[in-house]
């Protein structure tokens, strides 16, 4: 009797212990198949943008608008320059973006570019009669704004508001045309510059 009894006490026992490694078995099997979490997407850092109108008719003409914060936001305050164009005259109008942070200067236009479908530009002048027109598609047939067409008509000083959105409604009504209005989204860069025709 005794026998039996230990026979059973040890096939218990044995029992108990292929269960709890069956377990952790299956426990380290489920963390190994599910990986590393995936990091989320981080926004880059914008730290300069640039606008360079190129007057058509003459390429050697250009202008420029510049915003540079290279230390970001809540450190030193950004320095902005604006420009004067000439009136009554045509331009394209280039945008450019970079994270001038580090050492090396990082081009962000590239990836915005790469990632089309969920970037705009908008702009809105205030104080002069300056119409910009967008020149690029997204792989949609919708505009980005990298690269415009501008035209500047009379003499006059005011604002050129530039706005960068992520993830806009491109499909909302006015966006297309540039109304930022129902565009929606997360605002990666907004910057006012300074802008005298002349």
């Amino acid at each position: 009797m005794k026998n039996v009894g230990t026979k059973r006490m040890w096939r218990g026992a044995l029992f108990v212990a292929i269960a709890a490694t069956s377990l952790v078995a299956c426990k380290k099997d489920k963390e190994e198949t599910a990986g590393p979490a995936t990091p989320p997407n981080e926004e880059e850092l914008i730290t300069t943008l640039l606008l360079t109108f190129t007057d058509v008719e003459n390429a050697a003409n250009t202008y420029e608008l510049r915003f540079t914060d290279v230390d970001g936001s809540g450190g030193a305050a950004p320095v902005i320059t604006g420009d004067t164009l000439p009136a009554n005259r045509a331009y394209t109008l280039a945008l450019r973006v970079l994270d001038e942070s580090g050492s090396t200067s990082e081009e962000i236009t590239t990836e915005i570019m790469a990632e089309a479908a969920a970037h705009q530009f908008f702009f809105l002048p205030a104080g002069i009669e300056l119409q910009i027109s967008y020149a690029d598609t997204d792989p949609n047939g919708r505009p980005v704004g990298v690269t415009n067409s501008a035209i500047a008509g009379a003499a006059g000083s005011g604002t050129l508001l530039v706005t960068l959105r992520h993830q806009p409604d491109k499909a909302a009504p006015g966006v297309a045309t540039g109304d930022i209005t129902n565009a929606g989204g997360e605002t990666d860069i907004q910057v006012t510059f300074p802008v005298i025709i002349h």
